[in-house]
């Protein structure tokens, strides 16, 4: 367990410390000359066998940036009021700080109380009950200790057993998520080399696991760990740790603020979302673009203020979803506590969480982004994952949503599984979408094929891409395509060569049209690869070439012919045989060539460089020069398969 002192500047705070533990926190010698403590200070002790570190804050007014630092992480407030003062302005400050960043277990020590009479304790008693009466620490007990006597002051024992009692009950903080760590010191030491320390906000670290510095994106090993001041092997979420490090950073590229993470949660970003409240005690609103300083983890960024609601600012004690906009970035996640103070860095002025670390520059205070945060602020994660599934046209990235909500591969998994999630590969990433979104693409659809086939009742069908253009425009082209595999392998559509269509239409010809193709569809399908010219189908049932045209047109319509070049038509079979041979060459070698091709086909070169040609217009192939390689999306692919085609060599 982690306690972290609160309180004004020369109340005890460390003194306290030193009572507690045997260790004086103040370890630079300005401190222990002056007296006052002036940066993070911590000891470590053992309470009735729990082990347990002190942060140890300053509480001067100039120095609240130094307290923010060591603030979060902290597992119980240890607030420190002097006796003969009482409540005093970061008194004050520090309880405002700590109500903010959600911390709602605490002690309240009551120092100095052999240099003052007994009523005296007793009224600074009240009022610091007064004080936290209308706040999460109203129950925090009280304690009036001597500590400057030593540990066997006046109350002190009494306060020790309290704390003691606080660690054992404290429930160890859950390990859930991937590794994170806020470093507030970077220094080098005699046979270890660079070292940081700071606190574990989440995961576990084990020596020899590969981290990333952030925001520098640098790759770290850890050569060796200490939690909580003793040597170890692993580190968890709610210890102090330090961490040797193996990295080509130096100790001056190491900065307080900066994080240690499992690498997936590398995401550094200049904005993020956040649920923000203005203190009630702030004699004005806070507007839109005001220039302030957030405090995230360790670290403290001057950033600006965009209030996202229409009067562009917000009252004193009010709350709403704003835009923070930092001067350098960051690395935070879903969830993360972060506290605003003035553009001086003078008064603590609002607390917010984060609720989106890669949120839109534009559009931002649109209906749909507002929804969206009011659903990336349910504190259920199984709601807030099933309500952002809903409101994203676009699915959710299973990476992104690993980094945004510090999620380990199971707990996500458990996340899907419970909102019926569909999983689509978009561009090697998996992306998860809404189910009912998902039933509803389909039956769009589904809808828009019917409507095409009652326009068009002589059309086998139409192509995927025209499909898409007009049901689905806006969606990706690889969700799109795994929309209609589902949709085929279920038999909701079938596809014949490139066309898709449902099962029930069928190609309604007229009795002229349905003479032609019995007396033409034989010669050409018997010809194979080499089919007869128009002109000689046109002879040899003596129509005119006009006519023939026409018909021979109409029957590519209906998927039973390819128009390959003008007035030359392929069957549909001889086509899909082709279009085999091709990805079959591509699987064995590569690259389809030309000649290599010709000579698979068994053609002149002329009439291959016009098949593959024809191959390149309805997306089979791409040319690169005098090469070609398979598209992997192509429908033709897909009919080349069933014809006998290789699908493993499609790249």
């Amino acid at each position: 367990m982690i306690i972290g002192t609160a309180g004004h500047i020369d109340h005890g705070k460390s003194t306290l410390v030193k009572a507690l533990t045997g260790v004086d926190p103040d370890r630079l010698a300005e401190e222990q000359a002056r007296g006052i403590t002036l940066d993070l200070g911590y000891a470590y002790t053992e309470l009735e066998g729990a082990r347990v570190g002190f942060v140890d804050v300053p509480g001067h007014e100039r120095l609240v940036r130094n307290m923010l630092a060591g603030a979060t992480g902290i597992d119980h407030v240890l607030l420190v009021v002097a006796a003969d003062d009482g409540p005093m302005p970061q008194t004050r400050e520090h309880l405002a700080i700590v109500e903010l960043l959600g911390l709602a277990d605490a002690t309240v020590a009551i120092t100095k109380a052999d240099r003052v009479e007994a009523t005296r304790v007793e009224q600074v008693c009240d009022e610091v009950r007064a004080l936290l009466a209308p706040g999460p620490l109203a129950a925090a007990p009280l304690f009036p200790v001597a500590a400057a006597v030593g540990a066997e002051g006046p109350g002190m024992a009494a306060l020790r057993r309290h704390l003691a009692r606080v660690a054992q009950r404290q429930s160890a903080r859950r390990a859930a998520g991937l590794f994170r760590l806020a470093v507030d010191r970077a220094f080098t030491l005699s046979g270890a080399g660079l070292v940081v320390t700071g606190t574990v906000h989440s995961g576990v670290v084990e020596v020899g696991d590969e981290l990333i510095v952030a925001p520098a994106g640098v790759p770290a090993r850890v050569r060796r760990i200490h939690a909580l001041n003793v040597p170890a092997e692993r580190g968890r979420a709610g210890e102090r740790c330090s961490l040797a490090l193996a990295t080509a950073l130096q100790k001056d590229d190491l900065r307080r603020g900066c994080w240690l993470l499992s690498p997936a949660l590398y995401r550094p970003t200049q904005r993020i979302d956040v649920e923000l409240r203005l203190l009630a005690s702030e004699a004005r609103a806070l507007r839109h673009w005001t220039p302030v300083h957030c405090h995230l983890g360790a670290d403290d960024i001057p950033a600006h203020v965009a209030i996202l609601n229409d009067d562009e600012r917000l009252e004193p004690g009010a709350s709403s979803y704003a835009q923070l906009v930092l001067d350098r970035a960051t690395d935070a996640v879903h969830g993360d506590l972060l506290i605003l103070r003035d553009q001086s860095a003078q008064r603590t002025i609002a607390g917010g969480r984060v609720l989106d670390i890669d949120p839109p520059l534009r559009r931002r205070r649109s209906a749909e982004r507002l929804a969206m945060l009011a659903a990336l602020s349910r504190s259920d994660a199984g709601q807030r994952f099933a309500e952002i599934l809903r409101l994203g046209a676009q699915g959710a990235s299973r990476d992104a949503l690993i980094a945004a909500w510090n999620l380990s591969e199971p707990q996500l998994d458990a996340l899907a599984q419970q909102a019926g999630a569909r999983r689509v590969a978009v561009q090697g990433h998996e992306h998860l979408f809404d189910p009912q979104w998902w039933q509803a693409r389909k039956s769009l659809l589904a809808q828009a094929l019917a409507d095409f086939h009652a326009q068009h009742q002589d059309e086998a069908g139409i192509d995927r891409d025209r499909l898409r253009r007009i049901a689905v425009p806006a969606i990706q082209r690889a969700v799109y395509l795994a929309l209609i595999a589902e949709m085929l392998a279920e038999g909701d559509l079938v596809a014949s060569g490139p066309w898709l269509a449902l099962p029930s239409h069928r190609v309604q010809l007229s009795p002229r049209e349905e003479l032609f193709r019995e007396q033409v569809l034989p010669r050409i399908e018997q010809a194979r690869f080499d089919p007869p010219w128009m002109r000689d189908l046109a002879r040899a049932v003596e129509l005119d070439e006009r006519s023939a045209r026409m018909y021979l047109r109409r029957l590519a319509r209906a998927g039973l012919l390819a128009e390959v070049v003008p007035d030359l038509f392929f069957g549909r079979s001889a086509l899909e045989a082709l279009a085999a041979i091709a990805c079959q060459q591509a699987a064995e070698d590569g690259v389809i060539e030309t000649s290599a091709y010709r000579d698979r086909v068994a053609l002149g070169r002329k009439r291959a460089i016009q098949i593959l040609e024809y191959f390149d217009r309805v997306g089979l192939t791409r040319r690169v020069g005098d090469r070609r390689f398979i598209r992997p999306d192509s429908s033709l692919a897909a009919a080349a398969e069933a014809a006998g085609g290789n699908k493993k060599s499609i790249a």
